[in-house]
């Protein structure tokens, strides 16, 4: 983008047009941009009873030059994080917090009692404007939707471009860092070279106190503001849209002549706006709006799978015969709900409230260490039944698998091939490995287990996306690793997305399992596994 001078500026030699100023209006919520633009037109031409989503222009007159007032939506101010203080269990903390929160809501109060009074001589229109932040302390802070456009699309409706790009800044408002960030962004996204057309338009001045002028307000709000006035090389105007229709009114002859003045400091230039770039960035504007929303969709989707308060995780216990998937569920369910030291017959279900959650989990009859084939149809059958105990599907598949056992090449495809067959292809998303007698381990990190366990157990936590857990089962509701285990199935959860549990299929409720014979079984060197 590049300004540049046009025979425009000066008006037909001829004199059959009046010469054109073409004014771009931008400002945050509630900056009183609508309001600004009417009163620049002198009359009701934008709505001021409704948000401004889409850019609007409207033409004037002012003595004998035609004016163009464009008049944009609010730019987007991203919201600044509430910080939350540590607790540190002092008494002298809590009391001053108590008291910082009672002045504040002494000030809140103050600050409603003047704004009703205040709204009480603000005239009708002013008190419907919803950008007008004039007339609001506390202005809303709307995100961006796909309904809406950006404000540099006004920029197109003045061709060839802007001569002066107003900044409206609202004298009832603060102008922090953020703000003072919002309005560079908005004007870096134009293109270069955009201050020398800018002034700020400070809006609301009839809230002023008494005998204070605006350029005390400017040194008393602080530097962000500063900043911004200097930036636009301190050009700046103050402006009562409550006073435009009176007869002394002067605030818009008085503006146009400071357009004038900057008109004249630019050598008549006005700012050249490109219209394929603006409409290249408003698409980049638009693809990350649906890719924010689409991942609070998702978030809230997963939220309803997960649960609300308390939170449901369902877990399914997986493994071979002995490895301790009963002092497992002990663990983490925080008592003994499940007899361990004994082997596991049929599928039992137990539930608790662990960390703010609510767990369910599913025991499960234990497989062959070696094949598929020796795993009883009963105990397959038996596992398939678990997880149709926890409707409408598990969260997490927990492979129970012991740190003292060393995994070889048919260890793993064993598991594989339990894994795939009984529950499907797309398992593994679900699927986490629970290293049990974590004890064992002493002073080794689980990492440099993983490191000695060699090329097989790698393979294993591969399929299952690299999700593990190292847990000590000796000691049921002692092991602070079962809140960080948790954290973790749902960190799983969160990145499956839409494919939050694993949904229970049809066959896993009937009696006859999809292996009717031996003969469909599957080899003991699961040669038709997908996962070598």
């Amino acid at each position: 983008m590049a300004a540049v001078s046009s025979a425009s500026d000066t008006g037909d030699p001829r004199g059959r047009h009046p010469p054109e100023r073409r004014l771009l209006i931008l400002g945050g919520p509630q900056s009183g941009k609508t309001s600004t633009a009417n009163s620049i037109l002198g009359d009701e031409v934008f709505d001021i009873g409704t948000e401004t989503t889409h850019s609007n222009v409207g033409q004037t007159e002012i003595y004998g030059r035609r004016v163009t007032v464009v008049d944009t939506p609010p730019w987007v101010i991203p919201r600044v994080p509430e910080v939350i203080p540590e607790a540190h269990g002092e008494g002298d903390d809590d009391d001053d917090a108590n008291d910082a929160n009672d002045t504040n809501a002494n000030e809140a109060n103050d600050a409603n009692e003047t704004n009703d009074a205040n709204a009480n001589d603000t005239n009708d229109a002013n008190a419907n404007d919803d950008d007008a932040g004039a007339e609001s302390d506390n202005p809303t802070r709307p995100q961006p939707t796909l309904d809406s456009e950006g404000p540099c699309m006004g920029a197109i409706l003045c061709p060839p471009g802007p001569h002066a790009i107003l900044l409206l800044v609202s004298v009832t408002q603060p102008f922090t860092d953020t703000e003072r960030r919002a309005a560079e962004e908005q004007l870096a996204a134009l293109g270069g070279g955009t201050w020398r057309y800018s002034m700020v338009v400070f809006t609301g001045v009839d809230k002023l106190t008494k005998g204070v002028f605006i350029e005390e307000h400017i040194a008393n709000t602080g530097e962000a503001l500063q900043w911004l006035v200097e930036r636009c090389g301190s050009r700046y105007h103050a402006f009562d849209n409550t006073r435009k229709d009176t007869e002394d009114n002067t605030q818009v002859p008085e503006l146009m002549e400071k357009v004038e003045e900057m008109i004249t400091d630019n050598q008549g230039w006005y700012f050249e706006v490109n219209e394929l770039i603006l409409l290249e960035e408003e698409q980049a504007r638009r693809a990350l709006e649906e890719e924010s929303m689409r991942m609070e969709e998702h978030a809230r989707q997963r939220d309803q799978m997960i649960g609300g308060p308390p939170r449901e995780l369902r877990l399914l216990l997986l493994g071979w015969k002995g490895v301790g998937k009963s002092s497992v569920g002990n663990s983490i369910l925080g008592r003994r709900y499940f007899e361990s030291g004994q082997e596991t017959e049929l599928c039992l279900r137990r539930q608790a409230l662990v960390s703010g959650r609510r767990i369910t989990i599913v025991d499960t009859p234990g497989w062959d260490w070696f094949s598929v084939r020796r795993t009883p149809k009963r105990i397959r059958q038996e596992s398939q039944r678990g997880a149709a105990l926890l409707r409408p599907g598990p969260h997490t598949l927990l492979l129970v698998l012991p740190v003292v056992s060393s995994l070889t090449a048919r260890k793993r495809r064993t598991l594989l091939a339990h894994i795939e067959t009984l529950f499907g292809d797309s398992a593994c998303l679900h699927t986490m490995v629970l290293f049990s007698c974590g004890d064992w381990l002493g002073r080794t990190p689980i990492e440099e287990h993983i490191l000695r366990g060699g090329r097989e157990l790698q393979r294993l936590l591969e399929f299952c996306g690299n999700y593990y857990h190292v847990l000590d089962s000796k000691i049921p509701g002692k092991d602070r690793s079962v809140s960080a285990l948790l954290d973790k199935m749902e960190e799983m959860i969160r990145e499956n997305g839409d494919k939050a549990f694993l949904p229970i299929q049809t066959e896993w409720l009937s009696e006859e399992s999809s292996y009717s014979s031996d003969n469909t079984e599957p080899e003991d060197d699961c040669r038709g596994c997908q996962l070598q």
